[in-house]
């Protein structure tokens, strides 16, 4: 994996983000992290190692891969949105996989507003609840486009490490 490929983003670090974004750090990538709750993300990166980021958009700037797990349609929208938003900081090629149970049409909805900037949205909500985000054994079902899902095989090399 080259340099780029580790620059990641984590958005929400609620009860399975959390631990979601501590295992991308474990596995080696360069983790940096937005959260609203700004204590959360001191603590996260006290256990783990990151770069705090103070918007969503700082979170992605330099980011080829973003990831999300907010509480729902109207949380993730304003994640994405605004001057400060994910929108806002994405660079061309990035893929956004949101791990929120969001509706279909929010995923259709950022699935065109990422397309509109060259980039990709893989709707990917998880099974498993907090003790399957903390060890690790989530089931994630994706949905998207399936030329985006080659960034994501190179991450599967960090599986079980």
């Amino acid at each position: 994996m080259n340099h780029v490929d580790k620059q990641v983003a984590f958005l929400g670090l609620g009860v399975m983000g959390y631990p979601m974004a501590g295992h991308l750090a474990q596995a080696g990538l360069d983790v940096t992290i937005y959260n609203r709750t700004t204590s959360k993300s001191d603590q996260w990166s006290s256990d783990y190692s990151g770069e705090i980021a103070a918007t969503p958009k700082q979170a992605v700037a330099t980011a080829s891969l973003i990831f999300s797990c907010v509480g729902n349609d109207d949380d993730l929208r304003k994640i994405a949105y605004g001057d400060q938003g994910i929108l806002s900081g994405l660079r061309p090629g990035s893929v956004w996989v949101d791990h929120t149970t969001t509706s279909a049409e929010v995923a259709r909805e950022m699935q065109q507003a990422l397309a509109a900037l060259d980039c990709s949205f893989l709707d990917a909500p998880v099974s498993g609840g907090q003790v399957g985000a903390e060890t690790g054994k989530l089931t994630i079902m994706v949905g998207g486009r399936w030329d985006t899902s080659s960034l994501l095989r190179r991450l599967q090399k960090l599986d079980k490490k």
